[in-house]
Parts: C-alpha cells; sequence; structure tokens
C-alpha cells in the first residue's frame, strides 16, 4: 500500500477491502504456499458472506494485484489468481433504467429550495455528485453557455472533505443549456455562493478556494453521506421512489445520457461531457437506450422519398402529366 500512487480515496478504499475481506481468510498464509483452490474456497466464502458480485469482484482485483506484484518483485513464480479453475466473480448483466422526467421533477420538487438547481445541473449537465458539490461561480460560463468541470468534494477518511480532480483526473467542458443557466442564476439569487478553503487532494495537500454554489445550511461544504440520508432519500420517500442503489443522484446522469442518445447525440460526444475514459464504456453502459438502426433507416427513408415525392409532384397547374 505504501508504494501506491492511487488517489488518497482509493488507497482508503482498497486497504479498506484487504482488511476486511482478504486478510481475514488469505493473510496468515505464506505467499508461496497458495494454490488455486485456497482461492476458490476464499472467494466461496466471500460468495457465502452475501457481498455483491461487483463488490466481490474489486476485492479479487485487489487480491490479484498483490500476487502480481510479488511475481514482479521474484517473490513467487506464478500468480495463483491467474489458474484457469480460478475465475472472477461474474457481474450480474444490468441494464441502466433512466428515469422519467415527471419523476425528475416530482423529486425535485420534494428537495428543499438550496438544493434543487442540483437536479437541473445533474440532469442536464450530467455532472457527478461529487462534482455538482464542486461546482463553483467560476466554472460556469452564463455567456458562452459552458460549464467547466474542476473539480470536485470528495470525503477522506472521518469524513473529512477535501478538493480534488474529477473522477479519472478527466477535467472538460459540457454545454449549459439556457434552462439550467436560469436556474442556476435564480439559486445564486436566492442562496450566494460561499468561498470555501479546502485542502487539494490530500488532507495535507496545499489549500485551494473555489466560491460554491451548492453549500449546507451552515456554510460548509456538502456531505455526501450527510445529503443523502437527510436530503436525498427523504425527497425520494416523499414522493414514493424506492431508496435503493438504483435511485442515487446518479440516476440523474443516466437521464441526461437518455436524452442525448435520443436526440442523436454521438457516443464519443456523450462520453466527453460524461467525463468517461473510454467511448467503449459508454457505449457498453447505454448501447440498449440508443435508437435502433432499423427505427433509424426507416425514418431516413421516409425522409427521402418524401422530398422526392413532393419534388416530382411539383405544384399543381391544373395539367395533368403525362
Amino acid at each position: 500500500m505504501a508504494t501506491q500512487i492511487t488517489d488518497p480515496l482509493t488507497r482508503e478504499s482498497v486497504e479498506s477491502r484487504l482488511r476486511l475481506h482478504a486478510i481475514p481468510y488469505l493473510g496468515t498464509r505464506p505467499l508461496g504456499s497458495f494454490t488455486p483452490s485456497h482461492l476458490r474456497l476464499w472467494l466461496r466464502a466471500l460468495e457465502d458472506r452475501g457481498l455483491s458480485a461487483g463488490y466481490r469482484r474489486g476485492i479479487f482485483a485487489h487480491v490479484s494485484t498483490v500476487f502480481t506484484a510479488a511475481v514482479e518483485d521474484r517473490l513467487i513464480r506464478a500468480n495463483p489468481c491467474s489458474a484457469r479453475s480460478v475465475r472472477a466473480p461474474r457481474l450480474e448483466p444490468r441494464k441502466v433504467k433512466p428515469w422519467p422526467a415527471e419523476r425528475i421533477m416530482a423529486v425535485r420538487s420534494a428537495l428543499p429550495d438550496r438544493y434543487q438547481a442540483l437536479v437541473n445541473v445533474a440532469a442536464a449537465c450530467g455532472l457527478r455528485q461529487g462534482g455538482a458539490f464542486g461546482l463553483a461561480v467560476e466554472d460556469v460560463d452564463f455567456l458562452g453557455g459552458v460549464v467547466h468541470v474542476v473539480r470536485q468534494v470528495k470525503l477522506l477518511r472521518l469524513s473529512r472533505p477535501v478538493f480534488a480532480p474529477p473522477k479519472g483526473g478527466k477535467e472538460r467542458e459540457v454545454p449549459l443549456p439556457e434552462s439550467v443557466a436560469f436556474a442556476l442564476a435564480g439559486h445564486l439569487k436566492r442562496h450566494p455562493a460561499v468561498r470555501i478553503t479546502l485542502p487539494w487532494k490530500t488532507l495535507d495537500g496545499p489549500p485551494v478556494t473555489a466560491s460554491l454554489i451548492f453549500t449546507g445550511t451552515m456554510g460548509l461544504p456538502l456531505d455526501r453521506n450527510r445529503f443523502n440520508d437527510r436530503v436525498w432519500r427523504p425527497a425520494l420517500r416523499a414522493t414514493g421512489v424506492e431508496t435503493g442503489r438504483d435511485n442515487g443522484m446518479h440516476a440523474l446522469r443516466h437521464f441526461y445520457a437518455s436524452v442525448l442518445l435520443d436526440a442523436g447525440e454521438s457516443i464519443k460526444a456523450l462520453s466527453e461531457y460524461l467525463g468517461h475514459h473510454d467511448p467503449g464504456f459508454t457505449l457498453r453502459t447505454y448501447t440498449h437506450l440508443m435508437p435502433s438502426s432499423g427505427t433509424r433507416t426507416r425514418a431516413a427513408v421516409d425522409r427521402v422519398f418524401a422530398d422526392k415525392e413532393a419534388t416530382l409532384d411539383g405544384p399543381d397547374t391544373g395539367q395533368e402529366g403525362a
């Protein structure tokens, strides 16, 4: 762990998963004594604990990385996780189901006024929750119609906030719809931005100041755990929406993607706006939301023939054609 160069939050997550789910099963065995059967028994134990396939797959990847490092350091000859009989947990296929616009507006109305414009930013600009929490006045070009996504608010150990680059370190520009610009302007009139200073990336990082558009009632940066528990889920319950994982604020990003795809936006452009590292990931996530090729073909041919028929018919002159 000391040699990892990932961001602090990722390091904390990896350390926690290894400590809770790997060390108790594997930690006392010498590296060179592992066989594939040990890994298979361990994976079965994780499954018996009721952990989700995605979570188990992440833990398996961390353990495999440890063994790979040991191979590269020539402590062991082979990674037992790479054996053909050791299979990473398979992800259950899940298709994103975007919220209908009516649900979004209902949940928005159920939120306190100071948080309602968050829905506009997430559903109409595709920002992640942390990116919306980290949005500052200086990031919004109202005249140019652009939002610059340059930071997020992250929570490190003991829920202490820091500013950090957007997920994946990918800064980006997102079109700012006029409706969102008006919503943000109205929000700022009622709830002025607050200058917040937080360390950058790590708790001992250099201080960075930004005029945050969205803050808590005490003028502090939003804490995702507190916000989800005390603000978001109560709004879901008030509108009859289940409070499970599929209905977190991330559902608003899925809505954004579905609207753009329905309007004919390209996967490449959508990937850029969402801040994905690879358009292929965007395609795999949202391909089922794209208009079918058959629908596009029929519409395209109908348009061509409609235009041709209108040209051939020409204006009605009262004379019968040949």
